[in-house]
């Protein structure tokens, strides 16, 4: 139990708030929360309980990860309850990001909140990343051109959804859909919702309320695994070019 006792002094600490403090919240005694910390003594399930339910925090984590390594930031909010999210780095100092493997990405949604799924994927270093959580995602299907099936896209975790970029990409994870990769539209204030959308148009836009929204990720860049010929190149920057082409339009009647 010493893991436990120095998480609970750690996250004491993080609140900055006394033993005394701790101990009224809990419904205990200080004497009890000083024999915890010091781990002369191990907390009944009914105190971890309560400690998971103060700190927001899962007991699983509480008891078998070490939180002295990161800070409050190490967390994130999810369904009212923080997860551990480190941000992982190599024997140098250099920040690692994790892989969801193609195999796997059907689990993805199961285990996008489980502490040991996320620890087991393979890990990269990519040093030309901006600062932030990274993570990177197989691509599947032909929606978001010219990338082609078996790409990996990275993105950088966004916690807060007011950070959404009208027309920036995005890979959301979804209650219903899973894992997506679109175009994104932030219509929360009008329904609540985001609109998504392909680059290849023969995909519809569709919507998505944000509160099936479990995780998303902003793009930072992609990596394709596999080399284009010519014709698949032309037929890119022909599709590029009406895009562009669309917006340009867009812009004209606007004016008009």
């Amino acid at each position: 139990m010493k893991t436990l006792s120095k998480n609970i002094s750690h996250l004491r600490e993080l609140k900055r708030i006394t033993q005394e403090t701790l101990a009224e919240d809990l419904g205990i005694t200080r004497s009890r929360v000083s024999s915890y910390e010091e781990g002369r003594s191990a907390p009944p399930i009914e105190v971890l309980i309560k400690l998971s339910d103060y700190f927001k925090l899962p007991i699983d984590v509480l008891v078998r990860h070490d939180l002295t390594k990161g800070s409050d930031h190490s967390f994130i909010e999810l369904r009212n309850q923080r997860v551990l999210f480190p941000i992982t780095i190599d024997s140098e100092d250099n920040n690692l990001i994790e892989v969801v493997p193609v195999k796997t990405s059907a689990g993805y949604l199961a285990g996008y909140d489980d502490p040991e799924y996320i620890e087991q994927l393979e890990k990269i270093q990519l040093p030309f990343l901006p600062t932030g959580k990274h993570r990177a995602f197989p691509i599947k299907g032909d929606s978001m051109l010219p990338l082609k099936p078996g790409s990996y896209v990275v993105g950088k975790f966004i916690e807060d959804r007011r950070d959404i970029m009208d027309g920036r990409s995005y890979i959301l994870l979804t209650q219903n859909d899973g894992m997506v990769y679109k175009r994104v539209k932030d219509q929360i204030k009008d329904n609540n919702t985001l609109l998504l959308i392909s680059d290849n148009p023969q995909y519809h836009p569709y919507e998505v309320p944000i509160e099936e929204v479990l995780e998303l990720w902003e793009f930072t860049c992609s990596i394709n695994t596999q080399e284009y010929d010519p014709h698949e190149l032309k037929i890119s920057s022909i599709l590029e070019m009406f895009n562009s082409l669309g917006v340009e339009l867009e812009a004209l009647k606007k004016s008009l």
